[in-house]
């Protein structure tokens, strides 16, 4: 038995099967329709980071309140659910009318080709309800060719903005029913647009849109939205006041996205893998809604079905652009800080919820919400401050741990050539000193053509700064470490291989603020004496290694000095 991978189809998870007629293991997450129901609120938003179950959980709720879905009948898919153990709930099933929409495909290069995209998939929509033009429909004469229009393509832009009210109107009117509005993934154009380009042009039609269909709508029974990212009600949801949103930092609804202790436990008990749960929670672990610890859900499914390979899964299923962009791009105080966090340690930061796009780029407080939002670093506490939420945040597990190695590497090196990276890299691990220090000044230069450092913690910069070049090395064969007690004392950075045969590495890293040559070569000496003085080739990592290379630089402003041994 494996759970699927990729299948967001609710009615598909339920009955279809595995390759050999076995069915899919399944993580009911039905109690979720419960809580809908109950949640007094008329408009909800929910964000949660992608690949966590939001798009599956909405087909669940189309599933539950529509009679049909696709011309199937849906009752008998809560038949063996937890949800059907609750016949005051079971009676909602099948009795109201459902809009659903995902604008998880919508990433046009242009706002053009994006609003082509949007009038697509708002004609699909009122293709799934083509039947309000049948000859028994409610619907008036003028109603029915306004819903041609949209449904051909035909509307004009201002019908367009209204077409979410107008179904809803239509919909009510023929039934006698207020329809719900799911609406998956409500964010993804707006994050394109910002990288494209026409970030304007895409929150102005999105707010019309969204706005004419959830705003005052007396048609509407419910609508629940999805998202990454709480995208600020002033750009999108302006005048909205029947919103409720559901973060990271809300309890609410946290058991339902993402897998729980529990049922991680459970899937690989039934799969025989328990005995790899101390290994998992360190690969997908970390997440956390109010009390609920989670795993990402995504990663665990590949996990299993790739016979217990622990892999970067989840990093590897977007290229992950928005957050590469800003934190190539961010400043030198926000990778100092970073630094810290690669380290194991944590950073308390105001987190306010809404993102403004505007802002990315030179508000840090909106990049580390977009961080934590977006599923790249986790709250381990919240202060509630009154001006806002003082969170702690850390990197939740090495599987996106090791994608931040990936991105600083590139960062604090400057380098985009792979090849000129690589380079780098196999001179210093091969021991060709001399090879690693003609590159190493090189980089220093293209990172101080961006960056300037004076006066903001030299020392703790080029500490980050050689940190992100090494992390670059093939973690499958060497271990990275950093400033912790070896011997008499902390050393800097180690590299360690997995193989004893391989060479090892110490570095030991100095910076001065004045001095010409000597006084560089001086601060080499220094540190090269430093690792023999303290014993740093005492550390754990390096006990089986036979061979070890100890290398002392010295940085100052754009220069250095660089000395070494066996």
């Amino acid at each position: 038995m494996r759970p699927p991978i990729g299948i967001s189809d609710f009615r598909k998870l339920i009955l279809n099967t595995g390759p050999r007629g076995e069915p899919y293991l399944f993580i009911d997450k039905s109690l979720f329709i419960k809580d809908v129901i109950d949640d007094p609120s008329e408009v909800m938003l929910i964000n949660r980071p992608r690949r966590f179950g939001k798009t599956l959980n909405l087909s669940m709720l189309q599933h539950f309140f529509s009679e049909k879905v696709n011309n199937f009948d849906t009752k008998v898919l809560f038949n063996n659910l937890k949800i059907s153990e609750y016949k005051e709930y079971m009676h909602y099933q099948g009795k109201s009318p459902v809009i659903s929409l995902t604008f998880k495909d919508i990433k046009n290069i242009s706002f053009s080709g994006a609003y082509d995209d949007c009038v697509r998939l708002i004609s699909k929509a009122y293709e799934e309800h083509e039947q309000l033009l049948s000859d028994d429909s409610k619907l008036t004469e003028r109603q029915k060719k306004q819903f041609e229009l949209v449904l051909n393509r035909e509307a004009a832009e201002t019908d367009v903005r209204a077409s979410l009210q107008d179904l809803t109107i239509y919909l009510h009117q023929h039934y006698g029913t207020k329809p719900y509005i799911l609406i998956d993934e409500y964010d993804t154009p707006i994050q394109t647009a910002y990288l494209e380009g026409y970030y304007k042009e895409m929150v102005t039609f999105m707010r019309e849109f969204l706005g004419a269909g959830l705003k005052d709508n007396s048609h509407l029974n419910k609508a629940i939205l999805t998202g990454i990212l709480r995208i600020s009600k002033e750009s999108l949801f302006s005048g909205l006041n029947n919103l409720k949103v559901y973060s990271l930092l809300n309890a609410r609804y946290g058991q339902y996205f993402g897998f729980t202790e529990e049922e991680v436990y459970e899937l690989l008990e039934k799969t025989h893998f328990e005995n790899l749960i101390s290994e998992v929670r360190t690969w997908y672990n970390g997440y956390q809604v109010g009390n609920t610890i989670l795993y990402n859900p995504w990663s665990i499914v590949n996990f299993i079905q790739e016979d217990g390979k622990f892999s970067p899964y989840w990093v590897n299923t977007s290229d992950n652009a928005l957050i590469k962009d800003l934190l190539i791009r961010s400043s030198t105080n926000f990778k100092i800080q970073f630094e810290s966090l690669l380290q194991g340690d944590y950073v308390e930061k105001f987190i306010n919820e809404n993102i403004i796009f505007e802002q990315l780029n030179d508000n840090e407080s909106a990049l580390w919400t977009l961080l934590l939002t977006a599923g790249y670093l986790k709250i381990t506490s919240i202060k509630d401050m009154g001006q806002g939420a003082l969170c702690q945040l850390e990197i939740p597990n090495k599987e996106v741990k090791d994608l931040y190695r990936v991105f600083i590497a590139e960062w604090l090196s400057g380098v985009n050539d792979a090849t000129v990276f690589n380079y780098f890299l196999t001179e210093l691990l091969n021991g060709n000193v001399d090879n690693f220090e003609e590159n190493l000044r090189r980089m220093l230069l293209q990172i101080f053509s961006v960056h300037d450092v004076k006066g903001k913690q030299p020392e703790k910069f080029f500490h980050g700064f050689m940190l992100g070049l090494v992390s670059g090395v093939d973690l499958k064969q060497y271990k990275i470490d950093s400033n912790k007690e070896a011997g008499f004392g902390r050393f800097d950075i180690i590299i360690a291989p997995i193989d004893p045969n391989k060479l090892g590495i110490i570095l030991e890293l100095k910076s001065i603020d004045k001095g010409g040559p000597e006084a560089l070569i001086e601060a080499a000496d220094a540190a090269l004496l430093q690792i023999d003085k303290n014993q740093y080739h005492m550390a754990p990592l390096l006990q089986d290694v036979r061979n070890c290379l100890k290398i002392g630089i010295a940085f100052s402003g754009k220069d250095l000095a660089v000395k070494y041994h066996k």
